[in-house]
Parts: structure tokens; C-alpha cells; sequence
């Protein structure tokens, strides 16, 4: 997706390096080391980067990863997990917003942010494109590279990304949350109608519900005709731009507004008894601008601060 590349590099360049340890309190700065050279890369301070492999693919991928600020004085304590596809951008942009809604007391439940970044070697829309779609019938815009990863890339997170993060950190398995946007977002229903114990509570964010002639809408289907029960928390967001039109902010085709209603319409009319869902279509925003406040109500709707 050529729309993709403005917004992917937005947080890549903070992320340049890391530095070891627990995080700051929540209102405390980034910034440069103190005996730092002058022109050094900018650092997220108290953030993580670790490299977990695929034995499958023989890919190496990276996690980021970035603690609460009471996580070492309170040892006995489990956190909830926000993994974040597009980690590159989504990372920093998740951090701040965690830290600056709290700053006035508790709006947001502390939890361990991770990051889950592209394979190493690739570039970001060949990572993507690979590893977030369910089936190899990738758009024509893009039909030179790989698609239909996702299945392999979903073994991935569950044998590896996972298992790595909750043998490392004092993560609560029982309060997984993923978030996605755009292809992201299609991986997270990817997931959610394949194997949805894998996460508590998914975020589909401007979620491709368009690729291959919406081929998540027959998995969603597959999935009601043998289940009785969706045990998930789903949380959908949406730009109002996201639909036809002339102006250089709509979407190219697909009614992306249109595919959410439907996808939320649709799994309600199933009454499962497991299963919350809800959607917001925010206004004035579009698949790019839309990210950093469809982040904040995210947070807001799944992750709660206990009153």
C-alpha cells in the first residue's frame, strides 16, 4: 500500500538505538544521554530491544519493548500486554500517548508495551505485506511482492514473540491485548476468527477489511457456522475520510467505513455471549492522520484504569 510509506516512517528514527532498563515515571521526557556526542542518534530512554527469531523462516525479527513506571517497585505485580504491530512508528507513538493521558491521574491501566517490528533485512512494506495478510491475492498496486504470510506469521507470535515476552517480564497471559492498524488490523482479525483465545482484546484500527474481496468477512463466516461462542474484547476505529471520493484524503476504492458498520453489525447479530464489540468513526480524519487518536481511544476502551 503506497498510502503506507508516509506513515511508516514516523516513529522509525526514534527507535535508532536503546537503552536498557525499566521506564521513566510516566511524566518524565525522553532525551539525549547527558555525556551523549553532540549529532548522536535521539534514544527513547528506558526502552528494550531484543531480537526474537523465527526457527521457521529463518528470519529474525525485533520486539521493543517499554515497562510501566511502577514495574520495579512492585515486584509481585503482573501487567497487561499491548502488542502493537508496526512497531517501527507505532511504538513511540503508543508511549507517549500512555504517559501523557495519565499525567493527571490514572485514565489508562499501566501496562508492558511491545512492539513487534519487521524482519530484519526487509523493508517495512515487504514485512507487512507479507506477514499481515491472510492469503497470497495481494492488491495489484503491489502484486510483485509476497503476500498471504499472516497464517505463518501468526505460528510466529504464538511459539515464539509470546512465549518470549511472558518468560522475560512479568507479563499477565491471561490479559493479552493486540493492536493493529491498516494491514495490522486485518492480521488482528486474522487472528481473532482463527484462534482468539491467542489475545483478550483486539484493536482493529482502519483494519483492510477490503483485501482480496474481503476475504475476512468469509473467515468471520467460517468461524460462526462451528462456534458458538467469540470470548474477545473487540475495539474498532475508523477515519470518516475512509471512503470514496475526489478528495486527496479519501480512500482510493474501498469503503473502509462501510466494511467496519458491516463487521460489527455482522458479528453482534451472532449474540455471542463472549464477545464485546463496539466501532468509532472519528471524524476529520483519515487512514494517516487517524492513528494517534484512534491509539488514545483504544487504550481508553480496552485498557481501562481501574476506579
Amino acid at each position: 500500500m503506497t498510502i503506507w510509506k508516509r506513515i511508516a516512517g514516523l516513529g522509525l528514527v526514534l527507535l535508532a538505538g536503546a537503552v536498557m532498563g525499566c521506564s521513566e515515571p510516566a511524566d518524565a521526557q525522553s532525551s539525549p544521554a547527558p555525556d551523549a556526542a553532540e549529532g548522536a542518534p535521539y534514544v527513547l530512554t528506558g526502552t528494550q530491544v531484543w531480537t526474537v527469531p523465527d526457527p521457521v523462516s529463518g528470519r529474525d525479527y525485533q520486539v521493543f519493548i517499554s515497562l510501566p513506571a511502577s514495574y520495579e517497585t512492585s515486584p509481585q505485580r503482573r501487567y497487561p500486554v499491548l502488542y502493537v504491530t508496526d512497531a517501527d512508528y507505532a511504538f513511540p507513538i503508543i508511549r507517549q500517548i500512555a504517559r501523557r493521558v495519565n499525567l493527571d491521574g490514572l485514565v489508562i491501566e499501566e501496562f508492558i508495551l511491545v512492539g513487534l517490528s519487521y524482519s530484519r533485512g526487509d523493508s517495512g512494506t515487504i514485512s507487512r505485506n507479507r506477514d499481515y495478510t491472510p492469503t497470497p491475492n495481494g492488491p495489484r498496486s503491489s502484486s510483485s511482492m509476497l503476500h498471504g504470510g499472516g497464517p505463518a506469521y501468526q505460528t510466529y507470535l504464538k511459539t515464539q514473540a509470546l512465549p518470549f515476552v511472558e518468560s522475560r517480564f512479568r507479563a499477565d497471559p491471561e490479559r493479552r491485548v493486540l493492536l493493529g492498524h491498516s494491514y495490522g488490523g486485518l492480521l488482528g482479525a486474522q487472528i481473532l476468527f482463527t484462534d482468539p483465545g491467542l489475545f483478550h482484546a483486539y484493536v482493529l484500527g482502519s483494519p483492510s477489511f477490503w483485501y482480496d474481496k474481503r476475504h475476512i468477512m468469509g473467515m468471520e463466516a467460517d468461524y460462526a457456522r462451528t462456534h458458538r461462542d467469540l470470548p474477545a474484547d473487540v475495539f474498532m476505529y475508523i477515519g470518516g475520510w475512509e471512503v470514496p471520493g475526489p478528495d486527496r484524503r479519501n480512500t482510493s476504492g474501498a469503503d473502509m467505513v462501510a466494511d467496519v458498520r458491516t463487521m460489527e453489525r455482522t458479528l453482534k447479530s451472532r449474540a455471542y455471549p463472549g464477545l464485546t464489540v463496539r466501532s468509532t468513526v472519528l471524524t476529520d480524519e483519515d487512514h494517516l492522520t487517524v492513528a494517534p487518536i484512534g491509539f488514545t481511544r483504544a487504550l481508553m476502551a480496552v485498557l481501562p484504569a481501574k476506579r
